[in-house]
């Protein structure tokens, strides 16, 4: 069985219903492709959660100071929760989180690995390790399950990574 961290340094983040991506005309000029049709290039993974309309999440991250990361930095695979994942959360714990920069950093960076990590890759891993520095158990028995979350969504890609739409908000052992 394949480790996270090699696959991340092999290969080194569903359908947001159909996620909008940023067309830019192919220059033409270095002669690599011949290709001179216009090429598609996605979002960065924030700018595309926001856009697909994960309202708490993205709230969150830019409450954690995250979003410029999630922009400019990759690249990541993020397990993104809905919103309604949020929603089940017990009464306040949002609110809360929003109060704690800290403990909601730390909550958001257990829902992101670095590297791009595409659904074929997840299911050959046992485990993955969170940007918090905490342990992600991966379950591929009956679907795939990131914790006791399920991948509802896979592999949307970004500019900067992978998102993965997770039905339940991970929370870290420590908390």
């Amino acid at each position: 069985m394949k480790t996270f961290k090699t696959l991340m340094l092999s290969t080194l983040t569903a359908t947001f219903l159909v996620m909008p991506f940023v067309a830019q005309a192919h220059c033409g000029g270095c002669g690599g492709c011949g290709d001179k049709t216009e090429t598609t290039r996605a979002k960065a993974i924030f700018p595309l959660a926001e856009e697909a309309g994960f309202t708490t999440l993205t709230a969150a991250v830019k409450a954690a100071g995250l979003a410029e990361t999630l922009t400019e930095k990759g690249p990541f695979t993020v397990f993104a929760p809905t919103d309604e994942a949020f929603a089940k959360l017990p009464e306040g714990t949002v609110e809360a989180l929003l109060a704690d920069p800290e403990s909601l950093k730390n909550v958001l960076l257990y829902h992101v690995v670095s590297g791009t990590v595409m659904a074929e890759d997840v299911v050959a891993l046992e485990s993955a390790e969170a940007l918090n520095g905490a342990k992600l158990a991966i379950n591929t028995q009956d679907g795939v399950m990131i914790n006791s979350s399920n991948v509802i969504k896979t592999d949307i890609s970004a500019s900067n990574g992978v998102v993965h739409v997770i039905d339940t908000v991970l929370i870290p052992g420590n908390m």
